[in-house]
């Protein structure tokens, strides 16, 4: 049957025994001082949650850290139920004079070129707020866009939390980045987001509402955050990678643009010369070496700036026609740009 037993328990060998668990409770603490990005010493007050909070440890824990002593004007087994009754009135309207606020637990963002997350508001952010950006497309005669809203804290899409889809359809075929399309994150106080896409140039518009983005539990919160920080290194790895790509495919476009465009302008020679550093940045961005990829734009750049000069040369040296050689020599030095 059940066994009785008693035993003599003092403070300090109680406090030995839960060392470990003191020493984990404050590291949620100073966690949520850092998202705040608040010091210790920022703190007016100090409210203990929890029966377990009245062990003396923990108060002095607390006392240390903050350099005060915590509040005790409220019964720690009722804090919460308090707090959560407060809210329901301001919720209500019949309380006032409070302002509670609350923060968006994982950062919120849509899926860009590369299939990387773009963040437009980040955790933590107080809400009720809203963050806008301009995005454009990504092909030529693209007529439709494809908004992916993601939440978590991971740098690639797919490695995040699809909270929702829609198309903003109907675009006028036009060059690639040219469109510009705004796309809104608005979330109110209840935390519902909702999501716009907005072409400037003709008003079209689609939109989604998001209601259960915050349906996350506490544990699965903390749980997206720490596979996050595990992955840090990999995820900007493959964040820089493609983020050369990008860099690497839109100069690559640009480059091509202006060559056809100024061909009969530039020497031959110029344009192989350019072509080829296109199709080298080109074939450099199908692997995955980054240096290689790093190498062929910073050519190409070089390629570029070279022709740039060709193009602009007879303009600079027929807009001086009143001044004579001697003179532009004596007041324009390489390097500097002298006001008229």
């Amino acid at each position: 049957g059940p066994k009785h037993m008693q035993m003599k328990l003092t403070r300090a060998k109680f406090e030995s025994l839960v060392a470990d668990l003191l020493a984990r409770s404050m590291e949620p603490v100073k966690q949520a001082l850092a998202d705040a990005g608040v010091k210790p010493s920022d703190i007016d007050e100090v409210v203990l949650v929890g029966g377990s909070t009245r062990v003396p440890k923990i108060q002095q824990l607390v006392k240390e850290y903050f350099g005060k002593d915590p509040h005790k004007g409220v019964n720690p087994d009722e804090v919460v139920a308090v707090g959560a009754a407060i809210q329901g009135g301001v919720l209500k309207g019949e309380v006032k004079d409070v302002l509670l606020l609350d923060v968006t637990p994982l950062s919120l963002g849509l899926e860009t070129l590369g299939g990387v997350m773009t963040t437009l508001i980040t955790r933590n952010t107080t809400i009720p707020t809203r963050k806008s950006e301009i995005f454009s497309t990504a092909t030529d005669n693209q007529t439709s866009v494809e908004v992916h809203v993601l939440q978590g804290e991971r740098q690639m899409a797919r490695d995040n939390r699809t909270l929702g889809r829609f198309q903003l359809v109907g675009l006028p075929p036009a060059p690639r980045g040219v469109p510009q399309i705004e796309v809104a994150f608005d979330i109110d106080a209840n935390g519902i987001v909702n999501v716009s896409a907005k072409d400037v140039a003709t008003g079209k518009e689609q939109k989604i509402t998001i209601a259960g983005s915050s349906g996350l539990t506490r544990n699965d919160v903390d749980r997206m955050v720490k596979d996050a920080e595990a992955h840090a290194a990999d995820d900007k790895t493959r964040r820089e990678l493609i983020d050369a790509r990008n860099m690497a495919d839109s100069l690559a476009y640009s480059v091509e643009k202006t060559v056809n465009e100024n061909r009969d302008r530039l020497p031959a020679t110029d344009v192989q010369r350019i072509e080829s550093a296109v199709s080298e940045l080109r074939e450099a961005a199908k692997a995955d070496n980054l240096d290689a990829i790093r190498r062929a734009t910073d050519d190409l750049q070089k390629a570029s700036h070279a022709m740039a000069e060709q193009l602009y040369r007879p303009q600079a040296s027929g807009s001086g026609a009143q001044e004579s050689d001697n003179q532009r020599n004596d007041d324009v030095r390489e390097g500097e740009v002298v006001e008229a």
